[in-house]
């Protein structure tokens, strides 16, 4: 079977780990966090971050820490893993759901006129949804299988409209803009809040982890201390409000140096990957223009309907060859059928017609050739 996207553990992951184990450091304390803390926000051109359990814990850090709460609304992308979203509920919070643009991320030109046709500014200086009489406080701007979200639109109408931007950088690790006002960021340190993930599937991994980063010191240290209990008193346990078990190991810690230490390396074995798909006459999903993607995930976008889309999966299936098509739509999840959905339409598009091919950086010329052949004997 050529799997669909599995970690690569080529480099110094076994030695630091097994450091870690000889110095007894394998729970949440540990020289390897802050040594990957360190490293991460170099890398990433930023000055604060906190290592946390998953990105889903540091979505949830990041709408906990910003006060969103019961009552609010928070537009978020209905293309996208459940976990963008579910943390929104956390907080109490309801999602209203943005329809995509042709990179699978939020679309910000849609965003803009559901601000402009269905909201309106109140006194109190929060942009209000008409008919559920409602502030929406944020936006998770999601960047969807390592593409970016058009943020040189959707920073400015998130100004306009006192939203605050969280980042969802989960699958977008090492992608950055290359021209614009953005140019030389990092996906996940242009808004208020940016999250990470490590999940086993992406392009760099900690086994489960993530991180959380803000421009401003104070939101990282609350969050922080959010992660760890918010815990006050070392000796005496004493809290001050309500925490979480959501900080990362020193042994995860120390899987990710030593994965960090060969991200470059892996973005560019996966863009010679996904230039040989294009070689063999696989027409993958352009990444945006003035962005370097990570090329996280490969998107073939079938021209025939869901149908042919379905039996190609089974057909690649049936000769040893691992795909998914996308994520279910949001606003169709049985726990977000209520939840307001604006105008939905290239998202139902994509969802009919994406296949996601084999994208591990272990993937031979062979491996691709064979995919290849497997989508054009099918027709």
């Amino acid at each position: 079977m050529i799997p669909l996207s599995v970690p690569n553990l080529s480099g110094n992951e076994l030695a630091y780990v097994n450091q870690a184990l000889v110095d007894g450091w394998v729970s949440t304390g540990g020289p390897s966090i802050t040594r990957f803390e360190d490293e991460f926000a170099c890398y990433s051109g930023v000055e604060y971050v906190t290592a946390c359990q998953s990105g889903t814990a540091a979505l949830h850090l990041a709408l906990a820490e910003s006060g969103i709460g019961a009552g609010d609304l928070v537009a978020a992308p209905v293309l996208t893993f459940i976990a963008s979203v579910n943390p929104i509920r956390y907080v109490g919070a309801e999602p209203v759901f943005m329809d995509c643009d042709d990179s699978l991320c939020i679309d910000p030109a849609k965003f803009g006129f559901y601000l402009g046709s269905e909201c309106e500014m109140r006194d109190d200086g929060f942009c209000y949804d008409r008919s559920l009489d409602r502030p929406v406080k944020a936006v998770i701007a999601a960047h969807i299988f390592g593409n970016t979200v058009d943020m040189e639109r959707m920073a400015p109408l998130c100004k306009k409209y006192n939203i605050i931007i969280i980042e969802d950088a989960a699958e977008a690790v090492g992608t950055f803009f290359s021209t614009g006002a953005y140019a030389g960021k990092m996906a996940g340190t242009i808004g208020d809040y940016g999250a990470f993930s490590f999940n086993g599937n992406k392009i760099i991994t900690t086994g489960g982890g993530g991180m959380i980063t803000s421009p401003d010191f104070r939101r990282v240290q609350r969050m922080k201390h959010l992660s760890t209990q918010a815990k006050t008193d070392e000796v005496f346990y004493t809290h001050d409000e309500i925490g979480y078990n959501y900080r990362m190991t020193n042994v995860q810690a120390a899987i990710g140096l030593a994965q960090l230490e060969q991200l470059e390396v892996f973005v560019d074995i996966k863009r010679a990957n996904y230039s040989l798909y294009r070689e063999h006459g696989v027409e993958l999903l352009p990444f945006r223009d003035g962005c370097r993607p990570n090329y996280w995930f490969y998107s073939y976008v079938c021209q025939a309907d869901k149908q042919y889309r379905d039996g190609l999966i089974r057909h690649l299936f049936n000769r040893g060859i691992q795909t998914r098509p996308p994520w279910a739509l949001c606003h169709e999840q049985p726990m977000y059928v209520n939840c307001k959905a604006f105008n939905i339409e290239r998202a139902h598009y994509y969802h009919a017609r994406i296949i996601n091919l084999p994208c591990s950086t272990n993937l031979s010329a062979d491996d691709i050739s064979r995919v290849a052949e497997e989508i054009h004997a099918y027709g």
